[in-house]
């Protein structure tokens, strides 16, 4: 999947991050809040920040401890909730078995089935928005299994696109970060949003 963009929700004002399938006939809307909006937005553009963003320090804390972010894979959605993992694999562990092999041929055969195998691959639950923004970030792929693309999925409509795009872009370049602030504190206990996932509909 890529990233078609964000648009807002007509009538909750709530913003959408729009996954696009590789055939662009087909497009997954998931409901997500504005700081999340503005960390896939801040990825998308690549706008220098003063200082890092969340995302940005997560892509470093990864590269420091030797992972990396093979795939996004969103993977269900469960009570109105998309789920996601992100899959990591140790590339210190695969660079340690690489100079092994190099050192003891006579072990060559074993250490490569290790290398290609699944040994040093990590899971880790995430929300989708998250993921996403770190993906973008990484420049990792995201995968979705079809049958939550053929549950979720919408017809696409690029005119309508780009419009919301547009209308959104507008949105936050009026927006202060107090106003965001305060708007993310009136928000009720129990919204949707604060889940541990982001919604396919409000």
């Amino acid at each position: 999947m890529s990233v078609a963009g964000i648009a807002l929700d007509a009538s909750s004002r709530s913003p959408i991050v729009l996954l696009r399938d590789p055939s662009r006939s087909r497009q997954v809307p998931i409901w997500i809040d504005q700081a999340q909006a503005h960390n896939i937005m801040a990825g998308l553009n690549g706008t220098p920040q003063p200082r890092p963003l969340s995302h940005d320090l997560m892509a470093a804390l990864l590269d420091a401890g030797g992972l990396q972010l093979e795939r996004v894979i969103i993977h269900a959605i469960e009570d109105s909730t998309f789920r996601a993992v992100l899959r990591l694999r140790d590339s210190d562990l695969e660079s340690d078995l690489e100079s092994y092999s190099d050192t003891v041929t006579a072990e060559a055969d074993a250490v490569e089935t290790a290398v290609d195998g699944d040994d040093n691959l990590l899971e880790i639950d995430a929300r989708p928005s998250d993921a996403i923004a770190l993906a973008i970030r990484t420049g990792s792929s995201i995968w979705m299994l079809e049958e939550v693309v053929a549950e979720a999925s919408i017809a696409v409509d690029a005119e309508a696109d780009a419009e919301d795009r547009d209308e959104f872009r507008r949105f936050l370049d009026g927006i202060s970060p107090a106003a965001l602030g305060r708007h993310l504190e009136s928000r009720q206990p129990g919204d949707p949003r604060d889940a541990q996932g982001d919604s396919p509909a409000p």
